[in-house]
């Protein structure tokens, strides 16, 4: 009897090995193309799926260029708006990836940061415009996972956004 009870909680852990194993052998038996999970009444979506084997580009945090370096620092002659600096960031990540062989169509995930105006309010519609100007449109109808996070500055009190992405194929 006390050799029957051992056996069970053996038995028990071995048959939860086969169960993990069969899940293990379903993924990999996925085809080899990048899933996108999307939200259709969103303009980003709830989640991507990268098989392995795929390759993969991240770029540090990103900021606009300076747009006038005549104006006046602390003025958005300098940098631009929420909007302009927006626009300004995601050309230099097309910029970056393409260095690396990748398009604005591979990017799957962006983390961005924006921080308030001079009057303390934060632009949300300037970022969500310039992201539609990129992504999910007629050009480059892909979304991508994204979070957008409001911060209270960032490094360089006259810049409003910073933006990391990702990129896979």
């Amino acid at each position: 009897m006390k050799i029957s009870l051992l056996l069970i909680p053996i038995f028990a852990f071995l048959g939860s090995c086969m169960v993990t194993t069969e899940k293990k052998e379903s993924i990999e038996e996925k085809e080899e193309i990048i899933v996108r999970y999307d939200r259709p009444d969103a303009a980003i979506l709830r989640g991507v799926y990268i098989p392995k084997g795929k390759e993969y580009f991240y770029t540090s945090g990103l900021v606009a260029p300076v747009k006038d370096e005549n104006a006046v620092p602390g003025t958005y002659g300098r940098y631009g708006d929420t909007y302009e600096q927006s626009i300004g960031v995601l050309h230099r990540i097309k910029a970056t990836i393409e260095e690396a062989e990748f398009t604005m169509e591979d990017v799957v995930f962006l983390r961005v940061y924006l921080a308030p105006d001079k009057e303390g309010k934060i632009d949300w519609d300037a970022w969500f415009k310039a992201y539609g100007e990129f992504f999910n449109n007629e050009g480059n109808p892909n979304k991508v996972a994204r979070s957008t996070i409001g911060v209270h500055s960032l490094a360089n009190k006259e810049l409003l956004i910073e933006i990391e992405a990702v990129a896979a194929k």
